[in-house]
């Protein structure tokens, strides 16, 4: 979405944001790609699918912190949420994040990641998923950068 001289302060973190199976509406992704957009102020970012049969994170992205999206994952607030950015920075790692597709992460996938979280104890529609997933990440590097859009 932009290139690393566009970026502010990217501190050499790039953030992926991968999911698993098409979106049954063409225009579903567009308000987590604007979400992406936003975060691109700051730090380059991505969102593109994936097949699981065809893609190893941990080849493509081995030092990546990979974070992965699971019901059954650890709930965090905004401001933990901010940390993990900055703490990111700080180490100079990427983040990598997965939504699996309706039957889940592939198997083996979760226990391989680093962290598995939880956006709510609800069940949402993995196109909306991507949309808070992309706004959290947005609003964390608003925080970390002062920026007026979290209050």
């Amino acid at each position: 979405m932009a290139d690393r001289q566009e970026c502010r302060d990217s501190r050499g973190v790039k953030i992926y944001l991968y999911f698993i199976g098409k979106p049954k509406d063409p225009h579903a992704n567009s308000v987590a790609e604007d979400f992406l957009g936003r975060a691109a102020r700051y730090c380059p970012a991505e969102m593109r699918e994936i097949r699981p049969d065809r893609a190893d994170l941990w080849a493509k992205h081995p030092t990546a912190r990979k974070i992965f999206l699971d019901p059954a994952g650890k709930s965090m607030d905004s401001a933990s949420f901010a940390r993990l950015f900055a703490n990111s920075e700080m180490e100079g790692r990427d983040l990598v994040f997965l939504i699996g597709g309706h039957d889940g992460l592939p198997k083996g996938w979760g226990a391989r990641a680093d962290l598995l979280l939880s956006l709510s104890a609800m069940t949402f529609p993995h196109e909306l998923a991507r949309a808070m997933l992309a706004e959290q990440i947005y609003r964390a590097f608003a925080t970390l950068r002062g920026h007026p859009y979290p209050r």
